[in-house]
């Protein structure tokens, strides 16, 4: 019996074959990464501007985090949340210090955490009206918000294009223009059980909520008594410049969504819920087989180390405010394609008066990933650890493509 001939199938050939094609994927296979670069299959770099989508807090492989997952994967990688292990409790506990008094819940992911909030409302509303389910159980959210692609979280993402096919949806959920405090103290009703909204909304623009919208959906949560809920998958994490977006505004909610950037690239999410929400989950109310695994609370407390030891939220900050006047004055040079530059930080929305598709194709080819979002925005999402030079490199790049994009003068 003769042995088949082995032939070598490239990348894009077994994806064609062999994925769930839910993704308009670019033209790129990556193959390793270091620092704030990634490289191809054809040995090409790229300045990684898109970090995963926010997930590669500290960029590729830094040092430090590769050494505690090395570490922890040779000692225990997986118990369940049937018992203890010091790695959860240290990573709850330094996360508790930045969010204040309270306590955490571990999940896998940023949709996760936003079912985990979602349910805790639900729990919330039926302690406000005295143990009767559906009684009290609506949530206001924001339009054009994103909460993930779960039931749950699908629901509070008033977006046909994620929620069509697949309704009827879970019900109770009502939204609010972002930004416009009046829409939102109009939806409140005897049957609502929490505010729930993203600090940033990164996938619908990069549209951040101003620190006088936040401040009255405190108010309005306080005089009815509701939880103010917050989504940081995103935006947290030290990507604005503070650990969380919503410190910006000196607002103090009752439960936050983080994920995404917590672990560094691994799948971490988390919840923090305050005095009023604290105890709100009780055994058997929920969990998860793999949150707050070691491994997992290794790869966060990795990225806590990195964050502190290397200043990363001063760094953000303060290169943060210079690249986004560098970009500032894109918008003023090329003021026919440049509509508009938006975010805080290294969460970086920059809206263009046309599609972006061609403008995030030509600055791949020049060495710039990026990813687009809603509405004509190009979003730019560079590690925390990246350098002033490299930001000011993104500068150059993005300049080059919008002169070949204007033509000749």
């Amino acid at each position: 019996m003769s042995t088949p001939s082995l032939i070598r199938t490239s990348t894009a050939d077994l994806y064609d074959a062999h994925v769930m094609k839910n993704y308009a994927r670019a033209a790129l296979t990556l193959t390793r990464g270091s620092g704030t670069r990634v490289w191809d299959d054809a040995g090409q770099s790229y300045l990684d501007f898109t970090s995963g989508i926010a997930v590669s807090a500290l960029g590729h492989c830094h040092p430090h985090w590769v050494a505690a997952i090395q570490r922890q994967a040779a000692e225990l990688i997986h118990t369940s949340n049937l018992f203890r292990h010091p790695n959860q409790a240290e990573l709850a506990r330094r996360l508790v210090g930045y969010a204040g008094p309270g306590r955490i819940f571990f999940c896998n992911s940023g949709a996760e955490a936003d079912e985990a909030l979602i349910k805790l409302a639900r729990l919330h509303g039926m302690r406000k009206a005295g143990g009767e389910e559906l009684k009290c159980y609506k949530i206001i959210g924001a339009k054009n918000a994103f909460h993930g692609r779960m039931f749950g979280g699908m629901s509070a993402t008033p977006q046909e294009k994620i929620q069509k096919g697949f309704r009827p949806l879970v019900p109770g959920f009502s939204f609010g223009e972002l930004n416009n405090l009046q829409s939102f103290a109009d939806l409140i009703d005897d049957a609502t059980a929490a505010i729930f909204v993203e600090s940033i909304q990164g996938e619908s623009g990069v549209n951040p909520c101003t620190p006088e919208f936040l401040l009255g959906l405190r108010r309005l949560c306080d005089q009815h008594n509701l939880l103010l809920l917050l989504d940081e998958v995103q935006c947290g994490l030290g990507r604005t410049g503070k650990f969380y977006a919503f410190e910006h505004a000196g607002v103090r909610p009752d439960a936050i969504a983080m994920a995404k950037g917590l672990g560094g690239g691994f799948p971490i999410g988390a919840i923090w819920a305050g005095e009023r929400g604290a105890d709100l989950f009780q055994p058997g109310s929920h969990g998860t087989t793999f949150g707050g695994t070691p491994l997992a609370c290794a790869a966060g407390l990795a990225v806590l180390d990195v964050i502190e030891r290397e200043q990363l939220l001063a760094h953000v900050s303060q290169a943060g405010a210079t690249w986004m006047q560098q970009l500032g004055q894109l918008m003023q040079d090329f003021p026919a394609q440049m509509v508009a530059v938006r975010g805080r930080g290294f969460l970086v929305g920059v809206q263009m008066a046309n599609d972006v598709a061609p403008y995030v194709t030509a600055l791949r080819e020049r060495g710039l990933l990026a990813t687009p979002s809603g509405g004509n925005v190009i979003r730019l999402l560079p590690p925390l650890t990246a350098t002033a030079d490299e930001l000011s490199k993104s500068v150059e790049i993005f300049r080059a493509v919008l002169s070949a994009k204007a033509g000749p003068a």
